[in-house]
């Protein structure tokens, strides 16, 4: 199995989920690991399991980086599994609820959201690890 684990973050809270995502999916998988900004939108799209985080920005709206690399692979996510997951310090997770929307829209099997609220603490690490579990 080949799992894409992309991310944007601006404080270092959804780049830490995303460490522990890829701590956990390592041991099983074969991973592609990196940011919004230098990730090869092709070799994303070959992976069988795609795993998208970014943080809550502005009006709870994407990063910009992960916004522009999601507009890229958007077209090609029919049929493919897809998680969402980030961090917030205001709202309600509107921001994640959007993009599980466009990602539907897209076509994609998409896995329920893992949010959390700024730095993982010891029970959203673990929250993490089983989100990535049941993700592959």
């Amino acid at each position: 199995m080949k799992i894409a684990i992309v991310y944007a973050s601006t404080t270092g809270n959804t780049e830490a989920m995303a460490n522990v995502i890829k701590e956990t999916a390592s041991s099983n998988a074969e991973v592609v690991f990196g940011t919004a900004d230098g990730t090869d939108a092709g070799e994303v799209l070959s992976c069988d399991v795609i795993l998208l985080g970014s943080p809550a920005m502005g009006d709870e709206v994407l990063e910009d980086s992960m916004e522009e690399f999601y507009t890229n692979i958007e077209s090609g996510l029919g049929g493919k599994k897809v998680g969402l997951f980030g961090s917030y310090d205001w709202g309600d997770g509107q921001w994640l609820r959007d993009w599980e929307d466009r990602a539907r829209n897209a076509g994609a099997s998409v896995i329920e959201s893992l949010m959390v609220h700024l730095t993982p603490e010891a029970d959203d690490i673990v929250k993490c690890q089983e989100w990535t579990k049941a993700a592959m």
